[in-house]
């Protein structure tokens, strides 16, 4: 299932939360949703599941609007607050709540509360459950009718690392089965080792929209380099386009020439290197560079 956003805008009063934005979710990848705090993430995903309703454009899932979705649980799965359960209620019968809307049987339950590792408190009351807790039933609710379509909204929130793994892990298994997943994360670091494909958004506005790998390219090569000789390695190679920055002692980092080229240069002239490591653009990188003027709230120090 295509999830198609086309010059979707959302306006409250005089003030945009989402402006002219459009991008399109395909099948068969994760597509991480990246963007600073009221850049317009939320809402975007809101309009998608029609929860709230576009200005101006349109939100579809396969040329659908998703209110014209015959079975929605079946199509389109979302987590976009942890805390939407009623805390009076157990997490089964939450989901059994759901379930019935769509007869959905109680092995389909069961499955995702394992799925989820939920089983030995799905007799539980939802208020005493913590947020990784309260993720883990969101993200149930959001497989329960086995959907073509995933949209989470900060999944990994809250979680401990081996709840962040596995949420990591099921995302690209289940993209691997050819659905469509399409989820909002602050944490690159771990957003970069699942996505295949990112969209930025900044202030309301697309900003990029691109394949992970080409986003964190760089045509410049960069190459770390560990030697207690640094002084005389930075006088062999810095001009002609190459810079140089030192973060550590002893630990250089040269940006637009080679390894092989600094290996060659420093067995030349008797350098010895402790380290020569090619090192590629982070997403953090990638991102901050390209969010610089879109941050909507920023700390003085």
């Amino acid at each position: 299932m295509v999830s198609e956003v086309n010059g979707l805008s959302k306006r409250y009063g005089d003030a945009y939360a989402v402006k002219d934005a459009s991008f399109s979710v395909h099948p068969g990848r994760v597509t991480g949703f990246l963007g600073p705090n009221g850049a317009g993430k939320s809402t975007t995903m809101r309009c998608i599941v029609g929860l709230d309703h576009p200005t101006a454009g349109t939100a579809l899932l396969d040329g659908k609007k998703y209110s014209e979705l015959t079975a929605p649980l079946h199509e389109v799965g979302a987590l976009l607050d942890a805390r939407s359960a009623h805390r009076s209620r157990t997490a089964r019968n939450y989901l059994a709540s759901i379930a019935a809307t769509h007869r959905i049987p109680r092995a389909r339950i069961d499955a995702v509360l394992e799925r989820t590792g939920l089983t030995s408190v799905a007799g539980r009351k939802v208020g005493g459950f913590s947020l990784g807790m309260g993720q883990r039933l969101g993200i149930a609710a959001a497989l329960l009718g086995d959907p073509r379509t995933l949209i989470l909204d900060e999944p990994v929130n809250g979680l401990d690392p081996e709840g962040v793994a596995w949420v990591r892990n099921l995302l690209r298994s289940l993209a691997d089965e050819g659905r469509t997943i399409f989820l909002s994360s602050h944490l690159l670091s771990e957003l970069a080792l699942v996505a295949d494909h990112v969209v930025i958004i900044g202030r309301g506005s697309i900003i990029a929209d691109a394949p992970l790998e080409e986003l964190t390219s760089d045509p410049r090569p960069r190459v770390r380099v560990r030697t207690d000789r640094g002084p005389e390695l930075v006088s062999l190679l810095t001009g002609q386009g190459i810079s140089v920055h030192s973060d550590e002692r002893d630990v250089l980092e040269f940006v637009g020439v080679t390894a092989e080229e600094i290996a060659i240069r420093a067995f030349n002239n008797g350098i010895l290197l402790y380290e020569l490591t090619p090192s590629q653009q982070s997403l953090e990188d990638a991102y901050t560079a390209l969010t610089r003027d879109a941050v909507q709230y920023t700390s003085t120090h």
